[in-house]
């Protein structure tokens, strides 16, 4: 575990040192896109981040090839090599994009090329654990077909869920965090050494993430663009493949019997084996219901909208802020819920707090315009807006009886007519709206 943690630290401080000059590159060559329909950001902002994550990924597999403890996952696998050519071939493809603005279908080509060279270096899914029936072996064309559409879709659901300021690499990181647990618990506690690829995978992928939050939180200095997104979806998916298919339900010998019988009866154990994208449920139903309504609609499946689940939340009220904080609530209560069932199917408590935390989610969604205020005592812990506003001191307007000018004492030096509250302002009171303002001589009115 400590060499996991030094690996994820180590990527997560290139990540986040890279992103600032990344970001300056980005300005300096112009890929900053002007505002579309679709976007909910005012002002155009520079994308090229995933170049910044595509070096934290290089070094995170640096680091741990020279660490006694993983180096056996590069003798032992070609995957992490298979990995990192497919990230290149989809980074490269991401730049591009975020330059000039490649067609949908050549996207979608290089994600199927990208795929395909994975596995042609071994980075494939052989054997499918199914309950019911047991380990069925896929030919290489099976493995082949299923892997590039494992790819293709995670690819597509991270992208497709990379509309607010914070979101993506929030959700991929919290389901990287899921599967590093579980993938751990294999390769550790029952000494699967074929886990161990997936595991470093996971960790990486964490750092990345981690370290390109602080400059994509609301309001994002500096996107992800689609060399971030459709990397970090593919590293997702390389490490859901990594494990699939690739540990034999006879290697746990977490029960007596036949294969079939220990498939079957270790189903929550195989949930995150047969349906990793549970790990991604939430960007994956988006994609789902995005492909459909425009479909429906007689467009384009890869046609731009406002249609998707962070942009409906907020129509309905919520602010970036709250859209992204719940998307983030139901993508963890799904993947560590899952993760938490594998464990410990036959625990009721883990149903009732998956129950429980279920209704307060659900009651978020229906309370959109309420703001929780913290207490006195911890308001210089929290963010402005959760503070209790002071109620201003609105000084009422004193009406003076101007006398004539032969009965004043003193000439005033300037007549000063008085404004409306409005001038400077909607909300603008006191003083400085009940005068003009003094210009210059000579400057226009």
């Amino acid at each position: 575990m400590r060499d996991y943690l030094l690996t994820l630290c180590v990527t997560a401080a290139v990540t986040y040192l890279l992103t600032g000059p990344v970001r300056k590159f980005a300005i300096a060559t112009g890929a900053m896109p002007e505002i579309r329909a679709r976007d909910v950001h005012r002002e155009p902002t520079p994308r090229l981040g995933g170049i910044a994550m595509f070096f934290g990924l290089c070094t995170g597999l640096l680091v741990a090839d020279h660490l006694q403890n993983l180096n056996s996952v590069f003798e032992l696998s070609n995957e992490p090599r298979a990995l990192l050519s497919g990230a290149a071939l989809i980074w490269l493809i991401g730049v591009l994009d975020d330059k000039f603005e490649l067609d949908a279908l050549i996207k979608l080509g290089a994600q199927m090329i990208s795929a395909g060279v994975m596995v042609i270096q071994g980075l494939t899914i052989l054997w499918l654990p199914i309950p019911g029936v047991g380990v069925v072996a896929l030919t290489k064309g099976q493995g082949t077909l299923l892997t590039v559409a494992l790819v293709v879709l995670t690819i597509n659901a991270v992208n497709f869920v990379d509309g607010l300021d914070g979101l993506a690499a929030g959700m991929v990181c919290i389901a990287a965090a899921a599967f590093f647990l579980y993938a751990y618990r294999l390769w550790y506690g029952y000494g699967i050494e074929a886990a161990s690829p997936a595991t470093l995978f996971a960790a990486i992928l964490m750092g990345m993430c981690l370290g390109f939050l602080p400059h994509n939180m609301h309001p994002a200095r500096i996107f992800m663009g689609d060399s971030g997104s459709m990397l970090i979806g593919l590293i997702l998916a390389a490490s859901a493949i990594s494990i699939t298919g690739q540990v034999d339900a006879d290697v746990l010998q977490i029960f007596e019997g036949s294969t079939r019988e220990a498939t079957h009866a270790a189903l929550p154990v195989f949930i995150p084996l047969l349906l990793p994208l549970t790990i991604i449920a939430i960007p994956m139903a988006d994609l789902v219901l995005a492909i459909v309504r425009r479909t429906w609609n007689g467009q384009s499946p890869f046609a731009a909208d406002r249609g998707h689940l962070h942009h409906r939340l907020l129509e309905i009220g919520h602010s970036h802020s709250r859209a992204v904080l719940i998307m983030y609530f139901w993508s963890a209560l799904i993947a560590f819920g899952t993760l938490a069932y594998s464990v410990h199917s036959t625990s009721m408590w883990i149903v009732l707090v998956v129950v429980v935390l279920s209704a307060i989610g659900l009651v978020l969604l229906l309370l959109p315009r309420f703001t929780p205020r913290a207490p006195r005592w911890a308001e210089s812990f929290v963010p402005p807006r959760y503070r209790r506003r002071k109620r201003p001191v609105v000084e009422l307007p004193v009406t003076e009886s101007v006398a004539p000018a032969a009965e004043s004492e003193e000439e005033p030096a300037e007549e000063r007519v008085p404004v409306p509250a409005g001038v400077n302002g909607a909300t603008a009171i006191g003083h400085r709206s009940r005068f003009t303002d003094r210009r210059k001589a000579g400057t226009p009115s």
